[in-house]
């Protein structure tokens, strides 16, 4: 597939890394000369200087051979501006990243596909979806959820006083024979391990396990948690991310939203009447406990200030505060989520290059993650007629080493993977692998 990428930031990055190791042939086009310099250090990567809005640049770059045209710059205008000229110059698909919500409402009467744009994504909506499910969850550091949560992906931190601490993964599987849950990744001192039977659940190890919905109780016990039903959250920062959070929980919970800007406070209590709005600084420890910190079971800080949102994460955590959720904008903070406390950290970009992603993944994919801070993808794919993984059983498919299939979807019903299971055409087929393992499982789902 040729793809061209458009911006060579955050996002353009994490898009070429993430494709650089497959056979897609990838040109990134940038007029920023030290972005494309460091972006040509990935094998199989043609970069461009100019301006994607420029026709001469978009023909140099082959635009009319273009099966896939990825406008992720960091401003909006310049993306429309690119899909629409890529599609009338040949590109077959479009893609566009955007800032301004009011484009995906429904009532707003354009057609953006007639005008050449096939698909635009909105990074604020998506972090603050993320953010709302992991509160869902309380005790969960990842939620995925799977044809409305028939099949979930949750992943959560083993506390010391954790049952199975010690204990070995087929031991468990044993204990729990109903198999309403599978374990399919273990995260231990910065490296991913795809388990085996034989390995053994430590403490503050994070553990991603597969589960159906009758399953989630038990993992929860296992890992020495409990569900605790949030009923009052701190919201700091009233951008786009935390006035769209608030907005999707204030019905079910207190909220309350701190900014320090004036006017912004001002609009935000105007447009978010189920919303309590405090104009004040969040670093201040005062205003917090003032505030009512002590009572609060969820702070979640998205300000435009990563180091903001991690220190103030932090005071709430020392504070007492059940769960805290900080956005950062680099993908190399992630990994400190483990080392520093915190339950949770979001970063738009990544979410965002994973949503893109599926539209360019070959077997059918429904859904792809990168998932945050560790070393593994967790890929949803439709069976085909005719492809080996509907050929024979798990226990007889010989999948790649560091993959597993964790469960699959027939009939709007969700299964768990085990070793006599077979995958029949249509089902959906949810696994989890090592990036190096990608390449090679595929060719299990296609024709």
């Amino acid at each position: 597939m040729r793809i061209i990428i458009a911006g060579m930031g955050d996002v353009g990055y994490q898009l070429a890394k993430q494709l650089s190791s497959e056979s897609h042939d990838i040109i990134a086009i940038d007029m920023d000369h030290d972005r494309l310099t460091y972006s040509d250090q990935m094998a199989d990567i043609l970069t461009i200087s100019g301006s994607s809005t420029s026709v001469l640049t978009l023909r140099e770059a082959k635009i009319e051979k273009a099966d896939l045209l990825l406008a992720v710059t960091s401003s909006e205008e310049v993306n429309i501006t690119t899909a629409i000229l890529g599609k009338k110059l040949g590109a077959k698909r479009t893609i566009a990243r955007i800032s301004n919500a009011e484009y995906l409402d429904p009532d707003v009467e354009i057609s953006f596909r007639e005008l050449g744009i096939d698909f635009m994504i909105y990074p604020e909506e998506l972090a603050a979806i993320e953010t709302v499910n992991l509160i869902n969850r309380t005790a969960a550091t990842d939620v995925l959820e799977f044809e409305g949560g028939k099949l979930s992906v949750v992943g959560i931190r083993l506390d010391k006083n954790a049952s199975v601490i010690q204990k070995k993964v087929f031991e468990v599987a044993q204990e729990y024979h109903n198999l309403d849950f599978r374990v399919v990744a273990i995260h231990r001192n910065l490296k991913t391990i795809i388990p085996s039977g034989n390995d053994k659940f430590l403490p503050n190890d994070q553990v991603f396990v597969i589960s159906k919905p009758q399953g989630h109780e038990t993992i929860l016990k296992l890992a020495g948690k409990e569900n605790i039903k949030f009923d009052n959250i701190m919201i700091l920062g009233g951008g786009k991310i935390g006035r769209r959070v608030a907005s999707l929980l204030s019905d079910k919970m207190s909220v309350k939203l701190i900014d320090s800007d004036p006017e912004k406070a001002f609009e935000l209590a105007d447009q978010l009447p189920n919303t309590l709005v405090i104009k004040g600084d969040g670093r201040d420890i005062d205003l917090l406990a003032q505030e009512g910190i002590i009572d609060v079971d969820a702070y979640v800080a998205v300000t435009e200030d990563s180091e903001t949102n991690l220190i103030s994460c932090l005071m709430a955590k020392h504070l007492g505060v059940k769960k805290a959720i900080a956005l950062v904008d680099k993908v190399d903070y992630i990994p400190l989520t483990q080392t520093i406390g915190l339950d949770a950290l979001i970063n738009k970009k990544l979410i965002t290059a994973n949503k893109i992603v599926r539209f360019i993944k070959k077997g059918e994919v429904v859904s792809y993650y990168n998932l945050e801070g560790i070393d593994a993808v967790l890929l949803e794919y439709v069976a085909q007629n005719g492809s080996e993984i509907t050929e024979t059983n798990l226990a007889n498919l010989n999948l790649p080493k560091g993959s597993i299939i964790g469960g699959y979807i027939r009939n709007d019903e969700g299964f768990i993977g085990v070793g006599d299971s077979k995958i029949n055409p249509g089902d959906k087929v949810v696994v989890f692998s090592l990036p190096d393992a990608v390449n090679k499982l595929e060719k299990f789902f296609e024709k």
